[in-house]
């Protein structure tokens, strides 16, 4: 067994929770091993919808253009009666874009591309996933997590400071915290299998015997490749052939045509449907993230998207602490991200309950625009705020233009690891700068001007009011200008300390003039 020297953090599972996090540390020169007990990347397309809030997150990631370059959007569902009647309709209703909300449509990806352009984005950024290699053991203290892992290559032990499972619903991290998982098995079990098939036009979604559990299956063509899913409930008990052959019949028998035909399969899973949540997020230096902390049905999309904005959210966090900022920026993750896991569990389960009635139909609901934590400890408003945008809520875009005479937009201006404060109609800063802090004011004496109109109607300010938003493009602050003081307070706790700021320009005024 060899012994290696500490990195930061460790990120147990490369999946999209994990491929997310590892982006967010990198980019912040955070130091970190991902590690995967997969041989190789998964290859299935369990989570295929990119929901409009996680598109905003991989426009900040730098990935949105090749997602969608990868995938496509959800074609049109047609449903094919036992009367020989078809009927077709939406799956997913969504409005225009708007200047505060520029993507209004989920895109479906298959998750193998998915994971694919993210560990593009990550080999970039100069790491990459460690294939064949588990954890098999870690215990903690004070200063650290102790961890132990096999690999090609043998056993060897870790240091680290923190340890991050995003190693899914059976995780290994969770049962060795012994951390409660309480919910329900819901008495659905499902099929999903990635095929090549003939006898079905690749335009619609095809759907047989909605409404019927006994008889349901649904067969989507899959953007950005030649294959089709299969999905449908399945006897709770025995065994199910997935086979080329197996599925064939199976589509044959539920859809009552012959001419549909199996040729191969690439992937296929059965699995029981459940709704747990985890008691807890962190225990001292380790973490939950992803569906290691949380499970629900596959309806409505929310899997892949949840995981990758829990990792969005401990991501920016974690690299704080690690650098020095208060830990009760830490305990805010579970503070934040653990209502809303519940609520989505609520979302698919109800979900669930429509598909058994033969609803398909998706709407604003599952977009998850709508998230936010405004009952977070460091949800700041001075004075309060009773209506409009509020601290807590996500930060809408809005097109502006530089005083040079550019376009620009808001999430232009996120875009990146730092915080951004806003002045609007501002006369000064309302606090000195220092790293990590982009400042900008919108306004005539401004760098950026509210031509349109669009920030004042999305933010609903007053001259001199200052916003700040977080790194992950939630609104931490809100501040008159009589109130400016409370930003420095606010900063210190998140590791923007005014002390530090002032060190870093004492130390780069030296540099300049040579002064030692």
């Amino acid at each position: 067994m060899t012994e290696n020297s500490t990195v930061d953090v460790l990120i147990s599972g490369a999946g999209a929770a994990g491929l997310t996090l590892a982006i967010e540390l990198a980019r912040r020169g955070v130091s970190f091993r991902l590690i995967e007990k997969l041989n190789d990347p998964f290859r299935g397309s369990r989570g295929k919808g990119i929901q409009p809030r996680s598109q905003e997150v991989f426009e900040d990631l730098g990935i949105l253009d090749r997602i969608v370059a990868q995938g496509g959007t959800y074609p049109r569902q047609r449903e094919y009666r036992d009367d020989g009647s078809v009927s077709e309709s939406d799956a997913v209703v969504g409005g225009e874009p708007t200047p505060a909300e520029p993507y209004h449509l989920p895109l479906m990806v298959p998750q193998f591309l998915t994971e694919g352009v993210m560990r593009e984005r990550l080999l970039e950024l100069g790491h990459r996933p460690e294939f064949g290699c588990e954890l098999i053991g870690f215990e903690q203290d004070e200063a650290g997590v102790t961890a132990r892992l096999k690999g090609t290559s043998g056993e060897e032990t870790i240091h680290v400071r923190w340890l991050v499972g995003a190693d899914g619903g059976r995780s290994f991290v969770r049962h060795a915290l012994d951390i409660g998982f309480p919910g329900k098995t819901l008495g659905v079990r499902a099929m999903v299998a990635d095929v090549i098939l003939t006898g079905l036009d690749r335009d619609v979604w095809h759907r047989f015997g909605d409404g019927d559990m006994q008889r349901q299956i649904a067969i989507c063509p899959l953007a950005g490749t030649d294959l089709f899913q299969i999905q449908g409930p399945i006897p709770l008990e025995g065994e199910v052939d997935l086979s080329a052959a197996g599925l064939t019949a199976l589509v044959k028998e539920r859809s009552g045509r012959d001419d549909i035909e199996v040729q191969s399969v690439s992937w296929a899973s059965a699995f029981h449907m459940n709704a747990r949540l985890a008691d807890r997020y962190r225990l001292g230096r380790v973490l939950l993230v992803g569906d290691a902390p949380h499970t629900h049905p596959p309806t409505g999309g929310q899997g892949l998207n949840t995981s990758v904005q829990d990792a969005y959210n401990l991501g920016w966090k974690l690299a704080a602490v690690t650098a020095g900022a208060p830990d009760a920026l830490l305990d805010s993750y579970e503070e934040e991200r653990r209502p809303v896991a519940a609520a989505v569990l609520g979302l698919a389960t109800n979900l669930l309950d429509a598909m058994k009635r033969g609803d398909m139909r998706r709407g604003r609901e599952v977009h998850q625009l709508d998230i936010g934590y405004p009952s977070s400890s460091f949800a700041l408003e001075k004075p309060e705020r009773n209506a409009g945008l509020l601290a807590g809520d996500r930060a809408p875009d809005a097109p502006l233009k530089g005083v040079a005479g550019q376009p620009t937009r808001l999430f232009e201006l996120f875009r990146g690891p730092h915080w951004t404060l806003l002045g609007y109609e501002a006369e000064q800063a309302a606090v000195p700068p220092r790293p990590g802090l982009h400042i900008h004011r919108i306004g005539e004496r401004g760098d950026v001007i509210d031509e349109g109109g669009h920030f004042h109607d999305a933010y609903g300010l007053t001259s001199g009011d200052w916003v700040l938003v977080r790194p992950d493009g939630y609104v931490g602050a809100i501040i008159a200008s009589a109130h400016a003081w409370a930003l420095e307070a606010y900063l210190a706790n998140v590791g923007l300390a005014a002390e530090a700021a002032t060190q870093s320009v004492t130390a780069s005024a030296r540099l300049k003039t040579g002064v030692p």
